[in-house]
Parts: C-alpha cells; sequence; structure tokens
C-alpha cells in the first residue's frame, strides 16, 4: 500500500504558537519556490489538489499538515527564495521554519525539493547548511526531471549526489518527475526507512545552532 496516498488534511498554521501537539513521526517537505514541491506531494499523494499548486511562485505562506494513513504526518513547509515576497512576509517565513524545524521534537526527516535544472542552489545549501547538524536524515528529489535528457538527467543525479557529499552521509537522492509520476517508490522506500529506523523516538536539537533557514 502506498505510504503517501489517502493522506487527509488536518490543519494549517501561520505562526508558531499555533502548531498542533506532536501526534505520530512528521516528514517535512521544503523547497525553493517554483521548484515543485506542491506537485510532487500531489503526486505522492495520488491527489490533484491536496496540496495548492500556484503559478506565482510565494504563494505557500503556511506550515500545513497532513496525516498519512500509517499515522505519520506530511508536513509542507513554506517555499524559501521568491524575491518578491515582501520582507515582512518573507520574516514570517523564515520564523515559521525555524521554529518547526528547530524545535519540532516529532520531526524525523527533511524531504528537499530541488529543480533537476538547477539544483543545489545558494538557499538549498544554505537550508542543508543550517539543517544537517541537528543529525537528522535528508533527502533530496531533484523534481522536474522530465525536463531533461536521459543523458543530461544521469549526469545532474551523479554530479549533485557527489556534491552533497560535503554534508556527510545522511543524505540521499534520486530524480523524480510529477509529469510522468516516476520516482513515486523511492521516495516511499526512502521515508518508510525513517519511520522504520524512529521506533517513536526522535532526535532533538540543543538550540546551539543560532543559524537562519532561508527565507
Amino acid at each position: 500500500m502506498s505510504l503517501f496516498r489517502h493522506a487527509v488534511f488536518e490543519i494549517s498554521i501561520a505562526e508558531p504558537r499555533g502548531l498542533p501537539a506532536p501526534n505520530g513521526p512528521e516528514v517535512a517537505f521544503a523547497g525553493r519556490s517554483n521548484a515543485g514541491k506542491s506537485s510532487a506531494i500531489n503526486t505522492l499523494a495520488d491527489h490533484t489538489r491536496l496540496a495548492f499548486v500556484s503559478k506565482t511562485p510565494g504563494r505557500t505562506q503556511l506550515i500545513n499538515f497532513f496525516r498519512l494513513r500509517g499515522g505519520a504526518v506530511l508536513v509542507d513547509l513554506p517555499g524559501y527564495g521568491y524575491a518578491d515576497v515582501p520582507d515582512k512576509i518573507r520574516r514570517q517565513w523564515q520564523g515559521l521554519l525555524e521554529n518547526y524545524l528547530r524545535e519540532r521534537a516529532s520531526l524525523i526527516g527533511l524531504v528537499l525539493i530541488m529543480d533537476a535544472r538547477r539544483p543545489l542552489t545558494a538557499l538549498d545549501q544554505q537550508m542543508l547548511d543550517w539543517y544537517v547538524p541537528s543529525g537528522r536524515p535528508v533527502h533530496v528529489l531533484l523534481t522536474k526531471s522530465d525536463k531533461l535528457s536521459r543523458n543530461e538527467a544521469a549526469k545532474t543525479l551523479a554530479a549533485t549526489r557527489k556534491a552533497l557529499a560535503a554534508w556527510g552521509g545522511a543524505i540521499s537522492v534520486q530524480l523524480f518527475s510529477s509529469l510522468k509520476k516516476s520516482g513515486i517508490e523511492e521516495v516511499e522506500a526512502a521515508v518508510g526507512r525513517w519511520l522504520t529506523d524512529c521506533a517513536g523516538m526522535t532526535p532533538a536539537l540543543d538550540g546551539t545552532d543560532k543559524r537562519k533557514p532561508p527565507a
């Protein structure tokens, strides 16, 4: 049975004090605005409108929680890096990301979305610099891989995997296409391992890292 299929929306929050009490292991999805995060979530859930897909980058301003059938939670984080967002909103997003990623004890891993045509932007690297010291795993989805030829996609995957080695061994990476619905099983396998390994326990951040997540 699909890990993500039949996900059900639970709540959206706009500020840290609105976060619901932890209830099951949480897997967060993050990425640069317009990298294909909402489309990836919809594809994994086999639902055309589970996560809002906007033609205007930067529209997702909330943290959205979706309950999976097995009891885990998929957490859709605000996209980062859209230049036309007002500073006040950008600071609000950054505050949400920082609070959730730093303080959420039930968070067991991060699925980081990158456009396969532009992987590891400066903001993606900033996110990795900030998050990886937590000790939680990261799985990178190189979305829109259908925009590349097979040879280009293979080269991009190999180059990205090599570059990610700079952040240690707790990062995996794959190609993904919402259009062709390819890569679904690989994501499910990676996240499924996290859920098996967590065994009801999640690592906690010690609060000593004062760097900010990208916004």
